[in-house]
């Protein structure tokens, strides 16, 4: 069962964040047992070819995801064609912006992706496998960081091929003009309006929890998420640091 599967059966799943683009950092990651990896190459210089590379060493052993750098045609495809299962597409703020995302994802007659043998179907190998199930099986994960997004969640939810949903909740702050302040009242009630609409609709909800603990991961799961990227790669790598150095005190 892939993961659109899972989620849409409102199972929950569990990935994690990569940061460096580090193809050994993704092997890694791979031991143990995220659903998914996503590589987020929005606010980091991973390029495509650090993608590829990293999709090689995750693919077979859990499913590579990539967050693009913006709701682009050309940049949602080139990461499918490299090997992504999926695209979390970020500052998705009306349903024509979830149009445009799902077309660029999907295949004709769904959408307007390209056809051409490509690391995603063996270079050709398995195209004509490919093209029939990749409309089925690519999820369309669309991130809502915006106070217009909020607004206009059900439009955006309503858009055939949209999987889910991502919450960013810094960007979230301060398109509601509490920068930083995740845990203030209106983010935390824009936060549950997301989540209610992606229950009416029958969408998994998502957040990114950058700090995981056994209590926040244990909450996140009870309000609902079923979407959730736990940590990242630079954290586990300061945490470990830190933890490391304390010793020595």
């Amino acid at each position: 069962m892939n993961l659109k599967e899972k989620l849409s059966r409102n199972e929950t799943v569990f990935g994690t964040w990569i940061q460096t683009g580090n193809c050994v950092v993704a092997e890694i990651l791979c031991e143990y047992g995220f659903d998914f990896i996503a590589m987020d190459m929005e606010h980091t210089e991973i390029n495509e070819q650090e993608f590829a590379n990293a999709a090689r060493s995750i693919k077979g052993r859990s499913i590579p995801l990539a967050r693009v750098r913006e709701n682009d045609t050309i940049a949602i495809r080139r990461v499918l064609d490299s090997g992504a299962e999926g695209v979390i597409v970020p500052l998705v703020s009306t349903k024509e912006d979830a149009l445009k995302a799902v077309a660029a994802a999907k295949y004709p007659p769904f959408g307007i992706r390209g056809f051409a043998f490509v690391r995603a179907n063996g270079w050709g190998k398995e195209f004509d496998e490919y093209a029939i199930t990749a409309n089925k099986t690519i999820l369309v994960i669309v991130m809502i960081e915006s106070k217009q997004g909020v607004e206009n969640i059900d439009d955006i939810l309503s858009v055939d091929g949209v999987d889910g949903v991502l919450i960013g909740p810094y960007d979230l702050s301060g398109s509601y003009g509490v920068a930083g302040k995740t845990d203030h009242i209106l983010v935390k009630n824009a936060k549950n309006d997301v989540l209610d609409a992606c229950k009416r609709h029958g969408k998994a909800a998502g957040q990114h929890i950058v700090l995981p603990t056994k209590e926040n991961v244990a909450e996140a799961i009870k309000e609902g998420y079923t979407f959730l990227a736990l940590g990242m790669d630079t954290v586990f790598l300061a945490e470990g640091a830190k933890k490391t150095m304390e010793m020595t005190k």
